[in-house]
């Protein structure tokens, strides 16, 4: 009796869970956002560090298996191991922001973007640490367009990405300046104030520029990658000169250290000036062609005219993980962090740190003084390599 009793028990929640799921349709869970402290600002040390994760190419989780590693590490490897090296990266750098810079997910390998994207930026969302992310020629191979997943990620917690720029972007003397429509989805910047209690603490004294480099194209019937298009560019240009035209009222204010505030731009797929590096003097590994677009929309031409932007921070290319300088610009790959992307077997997997450093004046922390780079690689030691100065204020006035 009493065994038909619990198997009775047993039936009835069943039936209550189906009919619940079925007939109720599913439950609405409402999450709000979780927000970091803005702006960001520099240290009290007056530093500010950047953690660059390029091409995570995260799929499923422990489903989804590790690519181009030893035979001895293929059993147990999966996603979970991008996530474990992301996490060291965190615990050992403690970086004030990351940026995740394109091919976030590997859109074939996954029937729910949306889970992915979680899965993918769990570490960075459960560090409480500012992040932002941008959109490489993978991502939206799922079940989100490009549109969606940069929604989606903005929405995410502690994020401080943007689908696109507003109508109106705002600069530190109230000016504003229209917009007009801009092709991709994922540009948009970001300012970093100076350190608190100095005179810079309301005003950036660095900026980031995010842009989307797009996915793929067909231009006169050859399939090629996507290129930063003229409407980028242009509002790129604006949002330079707003901040010099700022720069130029605080001088007129009287304030010390009222300099142009330096930039670092960040896309995934490299511009063609990239393949030029092979014949400088680099400082990485170059083992890869650069695999851009046939269309040289004028960038690199932008970047230099703008006169603001400092170094270049690329994707795409996972066996890439040099810096080289054009045109007083250094352009620099991350180098592939994820394990469910190709890779070389034999080649750890690794991320870039951007250590930017405030000069210190008589009393106070003043403008961005250096900006240095280095790389971190997933082995026992998260060994540190390519130490190496990218930017001084004074060597370059």
């Amino acid at each position: 009796f009493l065994y038909i009793f619990f198997i009775t028990i047993i039936l009835y929640i069943l039936q209550t869970l189906i009919l619940g799921k079925f007939m109720l349709g599913p439950q609405v869970v409402h999450h709000v956002k979780k927000t970091p402290n803005l702006p960001l600002r520099f240290n009290y040390d007056g530093t500010f560090k950047i953690l660059q994760v390029a091409d995570m190419h995260y799929g499923t989780g422990v489903l989804s298996r590790c690519k181009d590693v030893l035979a001895s590490e293929f059993m147990f490897c999966s996603d979970l191991n991008t996530t474990q090296f992301v996490r060291k990266l965190i615990e050992t750098e403690k970086p004030d922001f990351i940026a995740f810079t394109g091919d976030n997910i590997f859109g074939s390998s996954t029937s729910d973007a949306a889970e992915s994207l979680i899965k993918a930026f769990r570490p960075a969302m459960e560090s409480k640490i500012p992040w932002a992310a941008i959109l490489g020629n993978h991502d939206q191979e799922s079940t989100m367009t490009r549109e969606e997943l940069m929604s989606f990620i903005s929405l995410m917690d502690y994020s401080v990405s943007r689908i696109n720029p507003s109508t109106y972007d705002h600069f530190d003397n109230g000016q504003e300046s229209v917009l007009a429509d801009i092709d991709g989805f994922g540009n948009y910047n970001i300012q970093i104030n100076g350190a608190f209690g100095t005179h810079l603490a309301n005003t950036s004294v660095l900026n980031l520029y995010f842009l989307d480099s797009g996915d793929r194209a067909t231009v006169d019937g050859i399939r090629t990658y996507g290129w930063i298009k003229e409407s980028q560019l242009r509002w790129l240009r604006n949002i330079s000169e707003g901040f010099q035209v700022n720069k130029q009222d605080l001088n007129l204010d009287g304030l010390p250290g009222a300099e142009t505030a330096p930039a670092l731009t960040f896309f995934h797929i490299p511009i063609p000036e990239v393949r030029q590096l092979w014949y400088t003097k680099f400082k990485g590994q170059f083992q890869e062609g650069v695999a851009c677009s046939t269309v040289n929309s004028g960038v690199l031409e932008t970047l230099t005219s703008m006169g603001d932007v400092k170094a270049v921070f690329l994707g795409h290319d996972h066996l890439n993980d040099f810096c080289g300088e054009i045109n007083g610009i250094w352009f620099c790959y991350g180098g592939g962090s994820g394990y469910h992307g190709y890779g070389k077997i034999g080649w750890l997997r690794r991320a870039r740190i951007i250590l930017v450093e405030l000069e210190k004046g008589n009393h106070e922390w003043m403008e961005v003084e250096k900006i240095k780079s280095w790389k971190r690689l997933d082995d026992d030691n998260l060994s540190k390599i390519d130490m190496q100065l990218l930017w001084d204020r004074r060597s370059s006035s």
